[in-house]
């Protein structure tokens, strides 16, 4: 079960406070203290919740308030202090006499920010805008988020993996005959291993030695591999 309301809301005033009721909230204050804030509405005589009355006396009718604009003083200690505590405003207010922390908060979404951002400076983090930004390239570039183009010279070389089997090339300066050739000219029969064909045309030496075979046996030494 949850925390029950600290009034019936059914027959409470909302809206605007009136002179009248302001004056009940403070005579009541001044002559029995603030109290439990959840009663002092009957004992004053105020149709109002318990958490309005604080609200009321808190941020317009306490004594010590201090009312007008802020003053450079306060622009300056404000901002200091946010640079430590961050959007803490309670506790900014305890620093400031006579000011809220509701009061503050607004007065920093709507002017201390403004002014802040025009001087080139992040509100949140009170550092250069600038340096900030630089400090993010950096970052960006320092986890490899940045593409950058390699020099030519630092690029590794195309790598020709291929391997091909070829039979040995002969360069002659001038033609000879098919008999004046012996082992330099290779038949296609005979490098098949096909003995006795007809189409057989070269000595039988030289059987076997276009694809390494000798005597039916493949050779893989013999091969040329480029």
């Amino acid at each position: 079960m949850g925390r029950s309301p600290c009034c019936e809301k059914a027959h409470t005033n909302k809206g605007a406070w009136t002179k009248e009721e302001d004056d009940r909230l403070v005579a009541h204050i001044q002559a029995h203290g603030e109290g439990c804030w959840r009663s002092l509405p009957r004992a004053a005589g105020l149709l109002r919740c318990g958490k309005s009355c604080r609200l009321r006396w808190i941020n317009y009718l306490r004594p010590d308030l201090k009312r007008g604009n802020f003053t450079d003083e306060e622009d300056e200690l404000i901002i200091k202090l946010h640079s430590l505590l961050g959007n803490k405003w309670s506790l900014i207010a305890g620093r400031l006499p006579g000011r809220t922390d509701n009061e503050i908060k607004n007065y920093w979404n709507t002017h201390i920010r403004k002014k802040l951002l025009n001087q080139g400076i992040d509100p949140s983090s009170h550092r250069s805008i600038k340096e900030a930004t630089v400090e993010e390239e950096r970052m960006v570039e320092g986890f490899g988020f940045k593409n950058q183009k390699q020099p030519d010279e630092e690029k590794c070389p195309d790598l020709n993996l291929e391997l091909q089997i070829c039979p040995p090339s002969y360069q002659h300066s001038s033609p000879q005959p098919l008999e004046k050739r012996g082992r330099e000219m290779l038949c296609f029969y005979c490098s098949l291993g096909v003995e006795n064909s007809k189409g057989c045309s070269c000595s039988g030496n030289s059987r076997g030695d276009f694809l390494g075979l000798k005597n039916g046996v493949l050779e893989y030494r013999s091969l040329n591999m480029k």
